[in-house]
This record gives C-alpha cells, sequence and structure tokens, in this order.
C-alpha cells in the first residue's frame, strides 16, 4: 500500500530543503570568493622565475609574426580584425604596425646580445628571425614589403620600427647587410611624405628623422626640432604633457610622448640639461603609473586605445631599463607589478585567437573596445612592456627578493610615502 505524506507536511519539508540549498550556495560563494583572493595573494615566484615567464610571454605573441615574415607570409597568414567595414582600409597598414610595434619592444632585450646561456642562446635565434623580417619588411620585390608612405597611418609605425633600431643598434641595425640598410634608409624616408597631425604625431616624424640620423649622418632636422619645441610647450606639469594643446585623459604619455621625446633627444640633440628635464619628467609619470596598479594588478581602463594592454606601462618599463626610478620606487617593486599586470592579461581567455595572434580587447576578447584605428596589428604595441628584460639577468632589478608596489603596500595596512607634485 502506497503512503503519502500528510499534505501539512510538505511546507516545512520544502522551508528544510530550501534552508539547506541556501547555506550550500552561501558557502560555495564564500569558498569562490576565499579561491579567488587567495589566488590573488598568492606568492609571487622570484625574479628569476619572473623573467624566464615575462621572456615566454613575450615570445608566444612574436612568434607567429616573426615566423611568418621571416618566410614572406605575413600577408597570407595574419589575420585583420577590425571595426566592421574597416576591414580592407586596415589590411593596407595594419603589417607595418605589428612588425614595428613589436620589435620596439623586443630590441633591449635582443641587444644584449647572444652568448653562451641558454637565454643568450634564444637571443640570438631571434635576432636572427628579426633581421631576416626587417630584410623583408623593406625589400620592394619582397611578398611581405610594407607600406611606409600610403595613406597617414603609416608614419606612426615607421617610427615605432625606427625606435627598435635605436633600441638596437648592434643587434639590430649592425646586423644588416648593406642593401637592407639601404632599403630601410629608402623606407624611412619616403614617410616624410605624410604631414602628420598637430598632436603626438609630430613625434613619429621626428623619431624617423632621428633613426634615419643615427645612421647615415644627416635629416630633416626642422621635423624633429619641431616636435621637441612645441611637446615643450605643452607640458601641463606634475610630469604630464599634453597630446597637442590640450590635455587628454588616457595613456598617450606612455604609448608614444614621453618615451619617443626622451629617446629623440638623446640620439639626435646635444643638449643635456633638456634630456635631464624630459628624463625627471618621465620618472615622475613613472611614479605615478606605478601608483596605478592595484593590488590585483588591474588599472584604470582611461581613455583611448585600450587594447594597447599593458603597452600602457611602457614609461614605467623605459624608466626601470634607464634605471632613472625616483628613489622612493624601488626596481623590486616595479618588477614585481609589472609582471602581476602582464600575466592577468596575457592569462584571460580570449587573448589570442586559436592561431596565436592577438585579438582586440583589454581583458581577453572585448571587440567593442575597438576605435576605427584599431585593427590586428595595432595589439602588437603591448610588447612594448617588456623594455625591462633588456636589463640582464644578472641585474639587482631581478635579483633582488620580491616586494610589493604602492597600492599592495598600502591596501594591506601597510607603509607608503607620501606623494608630492613635481615642481
Amino acid at each position: 500500500m502506497m503512503m503519502f505524506q500528510p499534505e501539512n507536511e510538505l511546507p516545512s519539508n520544502n522551508a528544510k530543503f530550501h534552508k539547506s540549498l541556501a547555506f550550500l550556495l552561501l558557502i560555495s560563494f564564500f569558498l569562490a570568493k576565499a579561491s579567488v583572493y587567495a589566488k590573488q595573494n598568492e606568492p609571487l615566484p622570484d625574479g628569476d622565475e619572473q623573467r624566464k615567464y615575462l621572456i615566454e610571454k613575450m615570445l608566444l605573441i612574436a612568434d607567429p609574426l616573426l615566423d611568418a615574415l621571416s618566410k614572406n607570409q605575413l600577408r597570407e597568414k595574419m589575420p585583420v580584425e577590425a571595426v566592421e567595414g574597416q576591414e580592407e582600409e586596415r589590411k593596407k597598414v595594419t603589417y607595418l604596425e605589428a612588425f614595428g610595434r613589436l620589435i620596439g619592444g623586443m630590441a633591449p632585450w635582443l641587444e644584449l646580445g647572444p652568448d653562451n646561456t641558454a637565454e643568450g642562446k634564444l637571443r640570438k635565434k631571434y635576432i636572427d628571425l628579426s633581421v631576416k623580417c626587417i630584410k623583408n619588411a623593406t625589400d620592394p620585390a619582397s611578398p611581405d614589403f610594407m607600406n611606409f608612405n600610403i595613406g597617414k597611418q603609416p608614419v606612426v609605425d615607421a617610427a615605432f620600427l625606427a625606435h627598435a633600431l635605436l633600441r638596437a643598434p648592434t643587434q639590430l641595425w649592425g646586423n644588416l647587410d648593406e642593401q637592407t640598410k639601404e632599403n630601410v634608409l629608402n623606407a624611412f624616408k619616403s614617410s616624410r611624405d605624410i604631414k602628420p597631425y598637430y598632436s603626438n604625431w609630430l613625434l613619429f616624424s621626428a623619431m624617423v628623422e632621428a633613426a634615419i640620423y643615427k645612421f647615415e649622418g644627416k635629416a630633416d632636422m626642422m621635423r624633429i626640432d619641431y616636435a621637441v619645441k612645441e611637446h615643450q610647450n605643452w607640458y601641463k606639469g606634475d610630469g604630464l604633457y599634453g597630446d597637442g594643446p590640450d590635455f587628454h585623459w588616457d595613456y598617450y604619455n606612455s604609448f608614444v610622448i614621453q618615451p619617443m621625446l626622451l629617446d629623440i633627444t638623446e640620439v639626435v640633440l646635444d643638449d643635456e640639461k633638456l634630456y635631464n628635464t624630459f628624463l625627471k619628467r618621465e620618472a615622475r609619470y613613472a611614479q605615478i603609473q606605478e601608483r596605478l596598479i592595484s593590488p590585483e594588478g588591474t588599472y584604470p581602463p582611461i581613455g583611448r586605445s585600450l587594447c594597447y594592454r599593458f603597452g600602457a606601462f611602457q614609461s614605467l618599463a623605459q624608466i626601470a631599463l634607464l634605471k632613472a626610478l625616483p628613489e622612493e620606487v624601488s626596481p623590486e617593486q616595479v618588477r614585481c607589478a609589472l609582471y602581476t599586470v602582464i600575466k592577468r592579461q596575457i592569462e584571460a581567455p580570449g587573448t589570442f585567437d586559436e592561431n596565436g595572434w592577438l585579438q582586440i580587447g583589454l581583458y581577453g576578447h572585448q571587440p567593442e573596445l575597438g576605435e576605427y584605428y584599431i585593427s590586428t596589428g595595432s595589439l602588437y604595441l603591448c610588447s612594448q612592456a617588456f623594455l625591462i628584460l633588456g636589463l640582464p639577468e644578472s641585474d639587482p632589478f631581478w635579483s633582488k627578493p620580491n616586494a610589493d608596489w604602492t597600492q599592495k603596500k598600502v591596501w594591506n595596512g601597510g607603509k607608503i610615502n607620501i606623494d608630492h607634485a613635481l615642481y
């Protein structure tokens, strides 16, 4: 005989069930939160391991591009993700974008040169690969010959390639054959057809001229002088420049303005006082950048071109490379902060497509963040954060014990220095 539970007991049992379910959900929620907290607060690997990780990820970004270009297959293999309707237009410029920006960030590491260590042998491989890519990119007879003068965009990425050669004059420029050197200079000179916008773009023309000056001994000095003087006029104070006459709250002080302004001045202008002024301002900006990094390795998504990801910290990386950090900011805290930022972003699902090419986004794949001028090639500006790899593995930057960066200190109840403006 089937037994039925009395009707008046059902609400009581249902209530018990719902209470149990609610309790389990609550426990699951707190366990998930605890797991996230534990992951965010797990001890970082030491400096040697951080360096190995960063090299591995830099090459993960680089491999599809350098492999394809070295075989004259870049146009064939590289996808072109862009805003709908802009794909064909971006195909005219995206290849130089990708190569110039990538190699600009890798250059200081390559400039360390080959040696008998495992890393030194790896550098040898990528120096040879990069030299072959430069040859193919600038040879008019090559299937992957790049656009240096049609439209506006090419002057931007000619400048990034020029910056790469200035950052690695021995291992990149010095290993080019004479015909390729001539091709590079001809390509750079052809970009003079492009009139830059009255903004940070002045520095692109100036950077191209700085490379021509460095490697040929003469250049259009007016383009350099004009860019430098206008940026002096656009200085807003406390380590920050306007992008043109107006101030923009974005990361262009780091993406372009301060690194290029400093290096153009060093290469071309015999003015130690001016160089030191620019260096002091960029060091202050780097100090601000370090304070923007949260305990979890995030930072404010402010302004345009967020899809350049951790390339937003080029200035911080450059000042660390130059050993010019303010005394309140230790190299080891910068190392740990940049490692955490890069790791968080590069491991986000969707950062790469199935073939290893970068995809549009700040954290993973977020195509809605792509402005009209953004395409696959644009994204390789992220490599500028790897400038710190130009500090050799024996440098104290890598060997000193891990240290918390400013926000991680303060939000754990630690002591930090009072922050002061640059006067």
